[in-house]
């Protein structure tokens, strides 16, 4: 019976997040490290960025810039989401394997999610999303996409623009002072 409880319980905060999350963000999909199913939801009211990586790209030291954007600003409200693909041929390992790469050659510490498709028809819902939205797929690895707060404001850059660019770094700052100008409320 206790466990009928419990069940309860998750179902009613899983009802009441599902209420609050951006559709954007109405997604689940399997975590890297052990496959178990991850509500995209638990992101919503946070700054998101998704970006589609490969372990065998020209862009792969990417992973570092992006790393070091979670630990700056994690606490401010950001959270970055990566998702392996080999759309572009350069992810030919398993998933145990990107794993072990990405954290022990670059400390990776966001959340990454299983090997996945990332362009064409059967891209994952949430990237069929992200096109939709901004008018572009992603044209090579490491493609971005900030997502707002709130999921209505959507900006994608370029595999060709590093996590530490100004303007990259800009839009984040951006994206996450939006909270902290609702949370005040207007100026007296």
């Amino acid at each position: 019976m206790a466990n009928l409880g419990v069940a309860h319980s998750a179902a009613d905060s899983a009802t009441a997040t599902a209420a609050t999350c951006p559709p954007v963000l109405h997604h689940t999909v399997a975590r890297l490290q052990d496959e178990k199913p991850q509500n995209l939801c638990q992101y919503a009211g946070q700054v998101v960025v998704v970006v589609n990586t490969a372990s065998f790209c020209g862009f792969t030291s990417q992973y570092k810039g992006l790393e070091a954007l979670h630990a700056k600003y994690k606490d401010k409200g950001l959270v970055v989401l990566g998702f392996p693909s080999n759309d572009f041929s350069q992810e030919p390992e398993s998933n145990a394997k990107i794993a072990d790469f990405c954290e022990n050659t670059f400390g990776v510490k966001f959340p990454m999610f299983v090997k996945t498709t990332v362009k064409g028809a059967g891209a994952l819902p949430l990237f069929k999303q992200l096109a939709e939205q901004t008018g572009t797929t992603p044209k090579w690895n490491f493609y971005k996409y900030i997502i707002s707060r709130d999921g209505k404001t959507i900006k994608s850059f370029s595999s060709m623009t590093n996590p530490q660019d100004k303007s990259f770094v800009q839009e984040i700052e951006k994206q996450l002072a939006e909270k902290q100008a609702i949370v005040k409320g207007p100026a007296s």
